[in-house]
């Protein structure tokens, strides 16, 4: 995505996929290419997002670039002056605000560059995610690589027997799985008994 010398009149792009993508990757290249620019940017994460750095955008293969860690969406708008592009990372973890938030940004003529999980663990598309894709001008869906079986991914399969909709974890709790993957390993969890299901909690 080769935007940064385009005319301000501000946009939003989003960056989708599942767990191990990179998305976050993805998401720092693009933000760092705007620096480059010389552009003013600003980079926001949820604060309950702790997994590798309390202040910065960190992804799985340890690039990072600094953030401001926020409560809710509706602190962006506190904490975004003069700026050329606004970052977002984990967006699927904010309130629903967030869609009017960055169409607030992109109407004031910013650059909005949001990331996030398009679905949960259960395949199901993920807090305000779907709404952002749907007034983005730019969407970029990316894929992980099946640990099965090699083709895409694009499920975040969780291996911890959790029901809870927000579990932060590595690839200690989830796995990127292709459709088939992840519909064999739905059928396949639904044949555990309890204790079985007890017994690879344990052993996750």
């Amino acid at each position: 995505m080769f935007l940064e010398n385009a005319s301000k009149a501000g946009w939003i792009e989003v960056i989708c996929g599942s767990m191990f993508s990179g998305k976050t990757e993805e998401l720092i290249r693009r933000l760092k290419r705007a620096q480059f620019a010389r552009q003013k940017v600003e980079i926001f994460k949820p604060k309950i997002d702790i997994r590798y750095s309390e202040e910065e955008v960190v992804s799985h293969d340890a690039n990072a670039i600094r953030s401001t860690p926020v409560e809710n969406s509706g602190n962006i708008l506190l904490l975004t002056g003069d700026v050329d592009v606004v970052g977002i990372d984990e967006a699927q973890f904010f309130d629903a605000n967030i869609v009017e938030v960055c169409q607030k940004l992109a109407n004031n003529g910013i650059r909005v560059i949001v990331a996030g999980l398009d679905m949960d663990f259960l395949g199901k598309p993920f807090g305000p995610m779907p709404q952002l894709m749907a007034i983005a001008e730019y969407v970029s869906k990316v894929h992980a690589i099946c640990v099965h079986c090699g083709n895409l991914a694009h499920h975040s399969h969780r291996l911890a027997d959790n029901d809870r909709l927000v579990v932060l974890g590595e690839k200690d709790i989830y796995e990127p799985l292709c459709r088939h993957c992840f519909n064999q390993a739905k059928i396949n969890e639904s044949k555990k008994t309890e204790p079985e299901k007890k017994d690879l909690v344990f052993k996750n």
